[in-house]
C-alpha cells in the first residue's frame, strides 16, 4: 500500500517563497499551545519598554509536523553550534506571565 501523505524521497516539491514572505518577520518570542490534534505557535514581537506585544504570525501544524519542525531545529542547531560555537542562553524568557489560557510553552 502507498503512502500518499508523504512524497516519495526522489519527488521534488516546488515550493513557492513570494517576495513579501520572503523580506521574513522578526520574532523574539514564540508562544505554543497544543490540543489532541494541532499544535498552534504564536510568533511574537516584544520590544523593550512597551506593555504590548504583537503577534506577528500564528503557525498551526499537526503533531506529526510540530515533532518533524523539533527535530529539524535541533539538526540545525547542532550544524550551527558546529560552524560558529556554542550558542549562549535559551533559557531566558519574559519574567511576567504569558499565559493566553490553555496548554502553552515558550521559546
Amino acid at each position: 500500500m502507498e503512502d500518499n501523505k508523504h512524497p516519495h524521497p526522489d519527488q521534488q516539491i516546488n515550493v513557492e517563497l513570494s517576495e513579501e514572505v520572503a523580506e521574513g518577520t522578526y520574532s523574539n518570542l514564540a508562544m505554543i499551545a497544543h490540543s489532541n490534534s494541532e499544535f498552534v505557535i504564536d510568533f511574537i514581537r516584544l520590544m523593550p519598554g512597551v506593555p504590548k506585544a504583537k503577534v506577528k504570525s500564528r503557525i498551526i501544524m499537526t503533531p506529526d509536523h510540530a515533532k518533524r519542525l523539533l527535530a529539524a531545529l535541533k539538526d540545525n542547531i547542532n550544524k550551527y553550534e558546529s560552524a560558529f560555537g556554542k550558542i549562549q542562553g535559551g533559557g531566558e524568557g519574559p519574567s511576567f506571565p504569558m499565559n493566553f489560557g490553555g496548554t502553552a510553552g515558550e521559546a
